[in-house]
């Protein structure tokens, strides 16, 4: 199992716009549709990741939970299907279904929204604030799968927390770790 750790975009950089397809609704979303009044989750995930696996449970409890706070959630793949074809948009919908995501489920096809974002592993979290500036990047929480450590989401709640609070955040911010973005041959 590969172990990635985020790119770790700069504090302060703005959301890169996208236009993406929903494999749940079959709605194109944008960045201005899923932002939250709040702040805006935007993770790179994927389906068949052992690490996006572990912590499917609390994405969608930590979703439901902070999109009733004002945060807007949006997950996106953009892994290539042709060799991780359980990566495909079809079954990005099943799975969005069966995990109980309420948040869009965006398909990457071009991946250039993953290189906007310098995202480098699944899963990988970005925290906005309200004007769409980057606030918190990095990891869920220390819990990896087989290290013993619950799943929580305590570094990314503990951001939302203080975001909607207006405290400053912690300037301690660890990059999360997962399976590389699994790019596309050139």
């Amino acid at each position: 199992m590969a172990r990635t750790p985020s790119n770790m975009l700069p504090l302060g950089t703005r959301a890169p716009h996208f236009e993406l397809p929903d494999t749940v609704s079959g709605t194109v979303k944008t960045l201005e549709n899923v932002r939250g009044e709040k702040g805006t989750v935007v993770m790179f995930i994927c389906n068949h990741c052992p690490f996006v696996k572990h912590v499917n449970p609390a994405l969608s409890r930590l979703g439901k939970a902070y999109q009733e706070k004002g945060i807007g959630f949006v997950a996106i793949s953009s892994n290539d299907v042709i060799n991780y074809p359980e990566d495909a948009p079809h079954l990005m919908k099943e799975n969005a279904l069966a995990e109980g995501y309420t948040f869009p489920y965006l398909y990457d096809e071009s991946q250039e929204v993953a290189r906007a974002y310098n995202a480098a592993c699944t899963p990988d979290f970005y925290l906005f604030d309200r004007q769409l500036e980057l606030v918190y990047r990095g990891q869920l929480d220390d819990s990896r799968p087989g290290n013993g450590i619950p799943v929580t989401g305590a570094d990314l709640k503990q951001a939302m927390d203080r975001l909607i609070s207006g405290e400053p955040q912690s300037e301690a911010q660890k990059p999360s770790i997962g399976c590389n973005i699994k790019w596309k041959e050139s």
